[in-house]
């Protein structure tokens, strides 16, 4: 076995949020007056957080007030709704049960809001020994802590560890980390882009990171 530890981006490397996310912020547009976004906008918003999501797909301009209080009616309606559509891309699941069989240890480290991440996990990956977001007692990615955080809770050595995403965000992550990376290319980023930011191992396919993996 090549990797007996991998570490897993949720959004768009285990879980297509995409529609979930554009129908949030733009609930949150809609309220405030201001205008919509496209999917593909938002698309390329994501990989820092939901509050730069938001701070990304508001009008310039607005005062702090204004901000908050579009993020605030964001963060309500997306609590409420981010099962609405968000499922598993293709074969994700398979890829999981099949990589906990073989006696892989596994985690999610994603900067989504920590709650969010741990109903996601518990009502599609529940096999999953350990899941870590956004709680504000860490630094969030690309800063190493979850990640680190994420090793200690399954005893696990940086050595022994894959880190598997589809950003920019997620390299530099596994980069300050001291971890392997290997990207999915079903995600939220374009190939080209990837390879400008350091990607070299790339997937097209679940079946293939079991191969990376188990090698």
């Amino acid at each position: 076995m090549k990797y007996t530890t991998v570490i897993f981006d949720l959004d768009g490397t285990l879980l297509d949020t995409l529609d979930d996310l554009t129908d949030s912020v733009n609930y949150a547009m809609a309220s405030m007056g201001w205008p919509l976004k496209d999917k593909k906008d938002v698309r390329a918003y994501l990989g820092n957080g939901i509050r730069r999501l938001m701070e990304l797909s508001s009008p310039k301009g607005i005062s702090t007030e204004e901000f908050d209080k579009a993020f605030n009616i964001f963060r309500e309606y997306y609590d409420v709704h981010n099962q609405d559509k968000t499922a598993p891309y293709q074969g994700v699941v398979e890829l999981m049960a099949r990589l906990k069989e073989k006696g892989v240890k596994m985690a999610i480290v994603s900067n989504k809001v920590h709650e969010a991440v741990l109903a996601l996990r518990d009502k599609f990956f529940p096999y999953v020994e350990v899941a870590i977001g956004d709680d504000l007692k860490m630094a969030r990615k690309p800063e190493p802590d979850s990640c680190y955080r994420a090793l200690e809770l399954l005893g696990s050595t940086k050595e022994e560890s894959v880190y598997i995403g589809d950003s920019e965000v997620d390299l530099l992550t596994a980069k300050n980390s001291g971890l392997d990376c290997i990207t999915v290319l079903w995600g939220f980023r374009d190939k080209d882009y990837l390879m400008e930011n350091g990607a070299r191992v790339f997937v097209e396919s679940p079946q293939e990171i079991e191969k990376e993996v188990l090698g």
